[in-house]
Formats: structure tokens, C-alpha cells, sequence
């Protein structure tokens, strides 16, 4: 039976489904979550000021020294956190063990069907960085290391965690390079409509772009009481102009990309312990800027642009304009990266290597969740081996987690 279509979030939506995916969890024993099938939420992190609950670090430590043999007696390490847990309400983690918690947190990332890599991950360790400017000057670093003049590394940079006593530094931009949105009188905006509200607040600090469509964003931080505004330099930005391998017009449109899809809006959640910035990169799967940060309609909605190039009838839906301007702004996007050398995947190689991912953690013994309305491509689905089954979507931890919005 085939994946039933999805609503404009992506969340599975006839009531079949829910029945298909309810009878399908029960056969292979797993609890059903009491939510409509495909709107499953990643949980929020928890705040600041609760003690660490000993039940989680306990299975963390144990999941470390189990997978790391070498990392020593397990039990002397149990007695060490359990008693500075005790002592101080929370405990400190080993670079190891660290290191071993944000490449895991990528292993058990539902909504990411790039995990094939996860042990690639490159953890920088910034936890006695806790300044908004130290802040904002490690992001710049992490850019700029991360970047590999076109060869992206997937990185994650882990600053200092949220404390019974003290909370901890937040970037409040969901990515570390994004482009504005400006608000016009007449409710239009110019650039990324995404961005608006990050753009208001830029602005209220006192930041002036150049009033483009893609002007980058400065970062906003936040530490010890201080906000922090703090331009992202142009030799950390690494961006790719737009254009087309059959249609010279394509490249007149002026559009672009940053290569560093780098989310600074989640929370790391190891042994429960919370590192609320923690911002983390892979590499971009095309479909990510040509099917949505480009194409959709809340952002630059640029369909029906590339139509009118193409010279599409688009008088009515049945000509299916949209989707022949879909794919070819995504094969611009892939043509762009690649002639450019900059790192990027196509959907139907990266649902293969997710397959394979798959494989390989079921002959680990381990679950490897996936939520399936993430997961399948929101470009030719069908099409790809992903869209044909259905997968675990369980919570497990170490995890990536929503952060709890600011004010």
C-alpha cells in the first residue's frame, strides 16, 4: 500500500492512514503516539533550573561506555556523575563523552534523512565559552571551519550548558547565515518572509542592510544578560549564484544560496544535560532551497517566475506548470553547486543512502526512527525508495530538540 499524499506541511493527512499507521505499530509492538499520523513534535527542551534527572544520565553513560569499550569501568564513571549530581544538581560531561552525544543525537534525528554520515560529525568543544561576544565570534569560526571552500564538513560547535544556577548563551537565529526579510507598508516583504521577525529585531538593535533580497542576516546572541549584535563577515558566507545548464535567462533571475545550512535553533539534549546553542551543519540535499526555501509560496515563490521564463501555460493547474518549474529550478540548484564545487546531494542518492543507514543500524540492534512525512522528498516521492514503507518514529536520546522560544 502507498503512502497516502500529505498537506502543505508535509503531515499525513486521511483518516485511512492513521488507521494503516496504528495497526502497523501495534504488530510490531510500539507505542502509537495519540496525534494525528505525521504531526509528531520533536519535544522542547526543558528549562532552566531543574536538576538533572539521574535515570537519564545513568542511561547514558552507559550507552557510551557500551558502544565505547575503551572508555573505561563504567561504574566508577556512574559514581563520579551520580555523586557531582548530588553535589551540584548536574554534572560535566567527558570530551568523549560529548563527542560521543552529538554524533548520536545526529543517529536519532527523525526528521533528517541525511544520517548515513553521522560519525563524521566534528564536534568543537566551546563549553567554557559563555560571553555573547565569545559566542558570536565561535559561530564565525564555525562558519568559516565548517565551509572548506566549498567542501562542507558536517560540524557542530557545543557551548556552555544550561545550569541549575545560570543560563546558558542563546543565538537566537534559527540558522547562523540567513537572509532578511523586510517588511514592506503594504505587508509584502522583501527578501526571505522567514526572517522577518529575526529582521525586526536586527533592526530595533540599530543593524541597516543594503536592502536586497539576500542580505545576510547579522547574529543575534544572547549571554549573562547581554544581547549582542554581530555581522557574519563575508569571507565566512560562502554563496552560489543560480543558473541553468539548458536556459542562459535562468542566471538573470539573480538568484542564490548559501552553501552552510547551519541550525542554530535547537537545543542538545545528552544524559540531560541541556546545551541550548549548540548550533550544528551538514550539507544541503537540493530539494531543501529548490522545492522550498525558493519555491514555496511563504518564501520566494519563485515558480511562477521561472514559469513565465519557460514560457509555461499557466492559465490553469491541469498544465502542470508548477511542476515542470519545480524541477527545473531544482536542476539549477544541483547544476549550480556542482559546477561551483560546493558540497550538495540530489533526493533520490541521499533516500539511498538512507536505506542504507537504515540497514546498518537494524544489523546494530538499534532503532533508527524516522518520521515518514520528513523523510520522503517533497520532490517526486513517489519516486524514491523512502516513500514505500513506513518506519519507527520514536523518541530517543541523546536528541536534537526544539528550544523554547525567547521573548
Amino acid at each position: 500500500m502507498s503512502p497516502p499524499a500529505r498537506n502543505r506541511r508535509g503531515a499525513l493527512v486521511s483518516a485511512k492512514c492513521v488507521a494503516v499507521v496504528l495497526t502497523w505499530r501495534k504488530s510490531k509492538k510500539t507505542p502509537a503516539p495519540v496525534r494525528a499520523c505525521g504531526e509528531k513534535t520533536p519535544a522542547p527542551a526543558r528549562e532552566r533550573g531543574a536538576e538533572i534527572d539521574r535515570r537519564e544520565a545513568e542511561s547514558f553513560i552507559r550507552l557510551h561506555h557500551a558502544e565505547n569499550p575503551g572508555a573505561g569501568p563504567v561504574e566508577s564513571r556512574l559514581r563520579e556523575v551520580l555523586a557531582e549530581i548530588d553535589q551540584t544538581g548536574t554534572y560535566t560531561h567527558t570530551t568523549g563523552e560529548l563527542t560521543f552525544g552529538a554524533r548520536v543525537a545526529w543517529r536519532n534525528s527523525n526528521r533528517c534523512i541525511g544520517r548515513l554520515y553521522w560519525r563524521s560529525l566534528q564536534v568543537r568543544d566551546r563549553r567554557h565559552v559563555d560571553t555573547a561576544d565569545g559566542v558570536a565570534e565561535e559561530c564565525v569560526e564555525h562558519l568559516g571551519a565548517a565551509t572548506g571552500r566549498g567542501r562542507i564538513r558536517p560540524t557542530i560547535t557545543v557551548f556552555a550548558p544550561d545550569r541549575p544556577d545560570e543560563r546558558a548563551p542563546r543565538v537566537l537565529n534559527d540558522q547562523l547565515i540567513r537572509y532578511a526579510g523586510y517588511v514592506r507598508e503594504d505587508g509584502s516583504v522583501l527578501g526571505d518572509p522567514a526572517n522577518a521577525e529575526i529582521t525586526r529585531r536586527a533592526l530595533r538593535m540599530g543593524w541597516r542592510g543594503e536592502g536586497t533580497r539576500f542580505d545576510v542576516l547579522p547574529l543575534v546572541v544572547e549571554a549573562k544578560g547581554a544581547l549582542v549584535l554581530r555581522e557574519v563577515p563575508r569571507e565566512v558566507v560562502l554563496e552560489v549564484p543560480i543558473r541553468h545548464p539548458v536556459f542562459p535567462w535562468f542566471a538573470g533571475l539573480g538568484l542564490k544560496w548559501h552553501a552552510v545550512p547551519a541550525i542554530s535553533n535547537m537545543a542538545l539534549e545528552i544524559g540531560g544535560v541541556t546545551y541550548p546553542c549548540a548550533p550544528f551543519n551538514g550539507w544541503y540535499m537540493g530539494t531543501e532551497i529548490g522545492a522550498r526555501n525558493l519555491a514555496d509560496r511563504d518564501r520566494y515563490d519563485q515558480l511562477p517566475v521561472v514559469a513565465e521564463g519557460l514560457g509555461l501555460d499557466t492559465s490553469h493547474d491541469r498544465t502542470l506548470w508548477r511542476d515542470q518549474a519545480l524541477v527545473e529550478l531544482n536542476v539549477a540548484v544541483l547544476h549550480s553547486f556542482t559546477e561551483d564545487g560546493v558540497t550538495i546531494t540530489d533526493h533520490h542518492t541521499e533516500a539511498r543512502r538512507f536505506l542504507t543507514h537504515l540497514e546498518r543500524e537494524e544489523r546494530s540492534g538499534r532503532v533508527c526512527p524516522a518520521d515518514w512525512s520528513w523523510i520522503v522528498p517533497p520532490l517526486s516521492g513517489a519516486a524514491t525508495p523512502v516513500f514505500h514503507r513506513y518506519y519507527e518514529d520514536v523518541r530517543l536520546t541523546p536528541a536534537y530538540v526544539h528550544r523554547p522560544p525567547l521573548g
